[in-house]
């Protein structure tokens, strides 16, 4: 993928001091650098070739299906376990431990001995182990609303209603898709050098595609056993559902514990918004680009419904901010000089901060030959980042210390509300946990995930030094500063790589966290259901695998 340079970008690099926050993290939308139209750009370009070459399922929905991913160099398959789960036993909750659908990505093509292997553990999850065979892990339930209401229209030799479809978005919802070294499966080292999976989770997007697949066919099975002669699904209903999923807090320490592959993400996206500002003029066919995108971003925002009483107002606040948008652009906005910075100064001005991240998502649309090859950058070796520099002086970490985290040295962490919180992980299940600090007993078990209170003890204990005393030697009389240390290293040269707010604040709500990764994910929708986990869809409105690699890689994502 080429990338064509546009004038100076750099100046029009957004301060990430600004990006960084936590409101403004929290209010991002998906781009073309998600990491599911990465994937699907890759799909349609390489003419991937998809087939469903085993389908073992009964009349009470339980048993076996494989899903191949035929590319240019491998294949890929998911491998996929249909049960019969009572509905007392469905839960999105990490602690479940029966499912409606469990699947694995298996690399290549599984033999009969490794589905039988499969067989007898992926329907177990956390209490099963899969191999290095495997690239992913992952398991589903069904939406008790759709599912049902999808089936019996089918079996009735009609189509499910089209409201009752965009309501939901989704027959199945995944609870978790593992990959990375979880629970035997490959590490992501044996297998990043491998092009279609560079980009970050590029497994874990073409496990989501396929369970898609298997959604809809489980849910035309279902109604064929109920009438042989039951209707399929009109392909352009089966476009419009993707995948749910459901996200809680295990997912937000992410941010936090990968500083550099963090600052790659954000880098690529804020260059990609960059290249398109610095445009001086914007030419008739890319005018009328964002107008299609606007057009569809306004249909899909008022198909975004939630009851959460954060987050209902902003929905209708981002409705308004799209009218405003549209009428501003209707007067001229685009003609004349630097069209696009012109754009986002105004958004900048005139939106709330959903408006101004979602109209700088939609400002990238139009320009693919600036933006695609960005999703080359993505990626991090972030073992080369992990050594700490000994050599330098004290007084030079202190000054990039204070430069970095200079909203800290402003926090009073002896006010109970600015360190009410505190990260540790459960003993049940190894996950990610935020308890109230003053409230339980976990304090003791704490996980070193507030570096902005570190930061700034960090910059107080280096104050007591000598300014041309070694690192190495400072750490050696206080070596419990070494993770704050490095940290502010990797900052110095990764801008994008720390968040500039306090994490284990009162006030602080995991929601942003996870909103921004998901977009990166390419979610949209989110449907919080507490300040701690949301729904999301994925791929909704995306094409099918049958209909590939004919159909529009990119036109989808805005229409979800």
């Amino acid at each position: 993928m080429s990338i064509e340079t546009a004038p100076e970008p750099e100046a029009f690099l957004r301060n990430p001091a600004e990006v960084m926050r936590l409101s403004s993290m929290g209010a991002f939308h998906q781009t073309r650098l998600s990491f599911m139209r990465i994937l699907m750009r890759r799909l349609a370009c390489e003419n991937w070739r998809f087939d469903r070459p085993l389908w073992e399922v009964d009349a009470n929905g339980e048993g076996r299906a494989l899903y191949r991913a035929r590319g240019p160099e491998r294949t890929y398959t998911l491998v996929a376990f249909a049960h019969d789960l009572p509905d007392d036993q469905r839960s999105d909750r990490v602690i479940a431990e029966a499912w409606d659908a469990t699947f694995a990505l298996f690399d290549g093509e599984p033999t009969a001995a490794d589905v039988d292997r499969l067989a007898g553990n992926v329907p177990y999850q956390e209490a099963g182990r899969v191999s290095e065979r495997e690239l992913t892990l992952s398991r589903a339930n069904r939406s008790m609303r759709l599912f049902p209401h999808v089936v019996d229209r089918l079996a009735a030799g009609e189509q499910p209603d089209t409201e009752e479809v965009e309501a939901v978005g989704y027959l199945m919802r995944t609870t978790a898709v593992y990959g990375s070294g979880k629970f035997g499966a490959v590490d992501r080292e044996f297998v990043a050098d491998r092009p279609e999976l560079s980009a970050p989770f590029q497994a874990e997007m073409l496990s989501v595609y396929l369970i898609r697949a298997f959604t809809i066919d489980i849910a035309e099975h279902m109604a064929r056993v109920k009438n042989p002669d039951a209707a399929r699904l009109d392909p352009a209903l089966k476009r419009r559902l993707g995948v749910g999923n459901s996200t809680g807090l295990g997912m937000a320490p992410f941010l936090i514990k990968h500083p550099v592959l963090i600052d790659h993400w954000m880098r690529a996206r804020e260059e990609g918004l960059a290249r398109v500002r610095a445009l001086p003029e914007a030419k008739q066919r890319e005018k009328e680009a964002f107008g299609e995108t606007l057009e569809q971003a306004k249909g899909q925002v008022a198909r975004w419904g939630t009851r959460h009483p954060l987050y209902a107002p902003r929905i209708v606040a981002l409705r308004d901010d799209l009218a405003k948008l549209e009428t501003h652009v209707a007067a001229g906005a685009l003609h004349g000089a630097d069209p696009w910075d012109r754009l986002y100064r105004w958004a900048a001005d005139a939106l709330s901060d959903d408006g101004r991240e979602m109209t700088a998502s939609m400002m990238m649309e139009p320009y693919g030959h600036l933006i695609d090859g960005l999703a080359d950058c993505m990626a991090a070796d972030e073992d080369r980042h992990g050594r700490l520099d000994g050599r330098m002086r004290c007084g030079d970490l202190k000054a990039l210390a204070e430069r970095i985290y200079g909203f800290a040295l402003e926090t009073d962490f002896e006010e109970r509300a600015e360190r009410a919180r505190c990260w540790y992980v459960s003993e049940e299940k190894l996950e990610p946990r935020l308890g109230e600090r003053f409230e339980e007993p976990i304090e003791d078990y704490e996980q070193p995930l507030a570096p902005a209170r570190d930061a700034r003890a960090l910059v107080h204990a280096l104050a007591e030094r000598d300014a041309d005393e070694t690192v190495a030697a400072f750490l050696m009389a206080a070596p419990e500063h070494r993770g704050a240390a490095l940290r502010a290293q990797i900052a110095a040269k990764f801008p994008f790589a720390e968040i500039r707010d306090n994490t284990i604040s009162a006030e602080m709500l995991p929601i942003d966290l996870l909103r921004c990764k998901l977009s990166f994910f390419g979610a949209t929708k989110f449907d919080p259901r507490s300040d701690r986990w949301v729904r999301i869809t994925m791929f909704q409105g995306a094409p099918l695998p049958d209909e590939m690699p004919a159909a529009d890689a990119d036109g989808w994502a805005w229409a979800g």
